[in-house]
């Protein structure tokens, strides 16, 4: 609003630009009207402060734009990441509940694998349900604090996911170059302390990227052109200078992403290595057959991470990035429980023998 005050002596004017949104003035300007040129001069001022952005302003909401605009898309879309969804929880829990049943399951890489489905799900939890309903809603919003959380758990349990899937490649390492003392090596103990030390570091690390992300002021953008509140797209935003953000990206990108990938690379250089000096094929084959689902999920989780965060400067387009974020959020997570169900014959003998006492269970209640 511009208020216009007249003094009655001096006959001077003063113009004061109120914004509404925080109730404070922004601007006063003192205009002689005894010069000449002094139309011309606040014509110049008010359209400079009409112009200038108020860099201290936060948006209560976002809007998400999604995948894509079209309603029949959309529909088809909500079904099949629906199905999907339903196929990761549905998957990822009954690998926990298997684990916990089968006491030949209680060792140090399935405890990990527990860990690793509890983190699974969380993650499309935290994600998918968000992006299911915006697939039927007109008005895509999602509210200031409620992106600052999925943020915060989305970006959490993805570092936590690559330090178990480092966790898991000691383990690996331990098994087929030290079976001997494997048990002496990966104790109770030592298990518990890793997997909280994950949990701990993926979480605080999530935490401190939240908190400077949403000390951005986005001024008048809201409108995220990502199907969540990622961090990149929400960087994306502001409109003061994120220089500093993206350095913050990139050693995080270091820390917990490259400095893990390279002691599962190294852990794997051993591994390679002691196998290829086992004389059977059919050792080789075997010592192999106990790395080759947790290798899987190493190929495909680190791999599309490094693609999509370690370089935000050169970062592929808008579209790549979502299609990369939905096979990272809803495909990985699916595909976790099958991988470790199909390649894995301890996991597979103890689906044998669930569905035997089911079975034979069935057949009592029948008779």
């Amino acid at each position: 609003m511009i208020v216009w005050y007249q003094q009655s002596e001096h006959f001077r004017w003063f113009v004061v630009l109120i914004d509404y949104s925080t109730f404070t003035t922004i601007q006063q300007q003192e205009v002689s009207p005894f010069r000449s040129s002094y139309p011309e001069r606040l014509n110049i001022r008010l359209s400079q402060l009409l112009m200038e952005p108020n860099n201290e302003t936060w948006m209560h909401e976002f809007i998400l734009l999604g995948l894509s605009s079209s309603w029949d898309t959309q529909v088809s879309l909500f079904v099949l990441f629906l199905l999907m969804y339903l196929a990761t929880v549905l998957g990822n829990f009954l690998i926990v509940l298997l684990i916990r049943l089968d006491s030949r399951l209680h060792t140090p890489m399935y405890f990990f694998l527990t860990n690793l489905s509890l983190v699974d799900v969380s993650y499309a939890t935290s994600i998918v349900p968000q992006l299911l309903a915006h697939f039927l809603a007109t008005h895509k919003a999602i509210p200031f604090l409620s992106c600052a959380a999925q943020l915060f758990f989305s970006l959490g349990l993805g570092g936590i996911e690559f330090l178990l899937l480092t966790v898991m490649a000691y383990d690996r390492y331990v098994a087929v170059c030290d079976p001997l003392r494997y048990s002496v090596i990966m104790h109770a103990g030592l298990c518990t302390r890793l997997v909280i030390t994950s949990w701990v570091s993926g979480f605080i690390n999530s935490l401190v990227h939240t908190t400077i992300t949403f000390q951005l002021p986005t001024c008048t953008n809201k409108y995220i052109d990502h199907i969540a509140c990622e961090t990149l797209a929400v960087v994306r935003l502001a409109c003061v200078d994120t220089s500093s953000n993206k350095i913050a990206i990139m050693v995080s990108s270091i820390v917990l992403l490259m400095t893990p990938f390279f002691l599962v690379l190294l852990s794997y250089i051993q591994i390679i290595s002691t196998i290829l000096k086992i004389q059977s094929t059919e050792g080789r084959w075997k010592a192999f057959q106990t790395c080759a689902s947790h290798l899987t999920m190493v190929v495909l989780c680190y791999g599309m991470a490094i693609f999509t965060y370690i370089q935000p400067h050169s970062s592929p387009s808008v579209l790549q990035e979502k299609l990369m974020s939905l096979f990272y959020a809803i495909l990985t997570p699916m595909l976790n429980p099958m991988i470790y169900s199909l390649r894995n014959k301890e996991v597979k003998g103890a689906w044998q023998k669930l569905l035997g006492k089911f079975s034979g269970f069935t057949s009592k209640l029948a008779t």
